[in-house]
């Protein structure tokens, strides 16, 4: 069996504005995030996040968040690609606060925690990043202060 290769795809920045509570839901407690906007940058691709996306992260009974964002990208080419992508953030009990924490979020170093997503990009078939429709990728993210960052893998 084939072991997994992955390239990198690009570097990618959200910024996300505070969002809004469902606590207690029959899932968890429901935080709905707009995202403002961002840049992604990479060997391949590169460009800026457009406003409008948003996160419907749901924080589980037992601690895991489940990650449900949707955000449109445009290269510098010019065109639109939509990114959907799931995953989870899982911080452990002691780094919690800091992690949470706007003002001590970045003295926490990634490894810490983790944060995962599996993003899926569709885009014209006639753009010339239409070779997103195909790929499968994994991102690894990083919370910041009024956001967060990603570096995101094609799977080969």
């Amino acid at each position: 069996m084939e072991e997994l290769k992955s390239t990198l795809l690009f570097d990618m920045t959200l910024d996300i504005p505070p969002g809004y509570q469902l606590p207690d839901g029959p899932l968890g407690t429901r935080v709905i995030a707009p995202i403002a906007g961002g840049t992604f940058d990479g060997p391949r691709i590169a460009g800026k996040v457009l406003p409008g996306g948003g996160d419907w992260l749901i924080i589980r009974s037992d601690g895991v968040m489940a990650v449900d964002v949707r955000v449109m990208l445009e290269p510098n080419e010019g065109g639109v690609i939509y990114a959907s992508y799931g995953g989870r953030i899982a911080i452990p009990a002691e780094v919690m606060p800091q992690a949470l924490n706007p003002e001590t979020v970045e003295n926490v170093a990634p490894s810490e925690y983790y944060f995962r997503s599996t993003p899926l990009f569709e885009t014209a078939n006639s753009s010339p990043h239409a070779w997103l429709n195909g790929i499968v990728a994994v991102g690894v993210g990083r919370l910041l202060s009024g956001g967060v960052s990603y570096r995101v893998y094609a799977i080969e």
